[in-house]
């Protein structure tokens, strides 16, 4: 029975870390296990340009603890009034690694996000050229549809067709939550996929049976259990289109424990824990290198990290149950069973 296990050190593909107080708070449980995140730009105000983003990136830079290395790829946030020649100078500098599409009132803080997807044809076009990533919240938002069927619309309505007039377009679609997005992204060439650890978790009878679990609540919505069956498939497979982006998403819990909670599970600071538990369940630990720390940087085409992280397994391990920040306390995401793996 495998009691430990070596593993490079990981990366995380989708991450929120607001900014200000909270940024300060939540920083350290990412930079305590990951070497590198892709991060989403839906502040208020968004990071929508070059200089946006390299300011966001000196204050996060700033709020790292003395002694942790963090490095934060940044991103832009896609709106109708993008400059394509903004996006192509910032990624051609370093700067960012990707852009990021929300469809208007997809999740939070996405009310800037495209509605017209021919305004953005010339920024999708010219990142077709560059080879620079297009990050997509995979969710229409008209109101007839389904919070359900988001998802699948989605590949049908917008996804499949952006690809199609857009040949080369490299598209990572995020925090997959159903078995539509697995077979899609499993059917294209040029494609990844993020998936999130609580979605590895949860299925939506986490979130309403029993009463209104509202720390379970994120967007996209946990779907049926099949659906996380095809997610766990998928993330232990090992293979390249699949790759951790935890999407932690912190908000204090005045805001959760609402009449009109915000969406997000808060999971930097146990996800390694809970992954090798799943993967351990699914009789897959060897796999569990590639879907935290080979399949992004492969996709993104970065170098793997050269430090390693080593997990290993004892007796259960108590995370704390709130992180204490600035803005206020942030819950961390309970999987609802005991974590035996813990990174040394």
């Amino acid at each position: 029975m495998t009691e430990s296990l070596t593993i490079r050190r990981p990366d995380d593909w989708h991450l929120h870390l607001r900014d200000g107080a909270m940024l300060e708070g939540v920083l350290p449980e990412t930079a305590r296990h990951f070497a590198r995140a892709i991060i989403m730009p839906n502040l208020v105000p968004p990071v929508v340009t070059g200089d946006d983003a390299a300011a966001y990136r000196d204050r996060i830079l700033a709020g790292l603890p003395d002694g942790m290395k963090f490095e934060p790829l940044m991103t832009l946030y896609l709106t109708e009034a993008t400059d394509p020649a903004d996006v192509v100078a910032a990624a051609k500098s370093g700067l960012i690694k990707a852009v990021k599409l929300y469809p208007a009132g997809a999740t939070t803080n996405s009310a800037s996000g495209v509605t017209d997807f021919d305004k953005v044809r010339g920024v999708l076009e010219a990142m077709a050229e560059i080879g620079l990533p297009l990050c997509t919240h995979g969710e229409v938002t008209t109101p007839e549809i389904d919070i359900f069927d988001r998802e699948a619309v989605f590949i049908d309505r917008v996804l499949d067709p952006i690809r199609k007039s857009t040949p080369g377009l490299r598209v990572v679609m995020e925090h997959i939550t159903t078995k539509n997005g697995v077979d899609y992204v499993k059917s294209q060439d040029d494609m990844g996929a993020t998936i999130t650890t609580h979605h590895l978790v949860i299925n939506r009878n986490h979130i309403l049976v029993g009463g209104i679990k509202p720390h379970y609540y994120c967007l996209p919505v946990a779907k049926r259990e099949e659906h996380r069956v095809a997610l766990v498939e998928a993330a232990t497979s090992g293979k390249g289109p699949f790759f951790l982006g935890t999407d932690s998403a912190p908000h204090i819990d005045a805001l959760k424990e609402h009449a009109c909670g915000c969406a997000g599970c808060f999971t930097a600071t146990n996800t390694l824990s809970v992954l090798a538990e799943v993967f351990e369940k699914a009789d897959a630990l060897d796999q569990l290198e590639a879907f935290t720390s080979l399949n992004g940087p492969a996709f993104y085409g970065l170098p793997v990290n050269d430090a390693t992280v080593t997990l290993t397994k004892g007796d259960a391990v108590n995370y704390p149950a709130k992180i204490e920040t600035g803005a206020g306390p942030v819950t961390v995401f309970d999987p609802g069973f005991p974590l035996h793996w813990s990174v040394a």
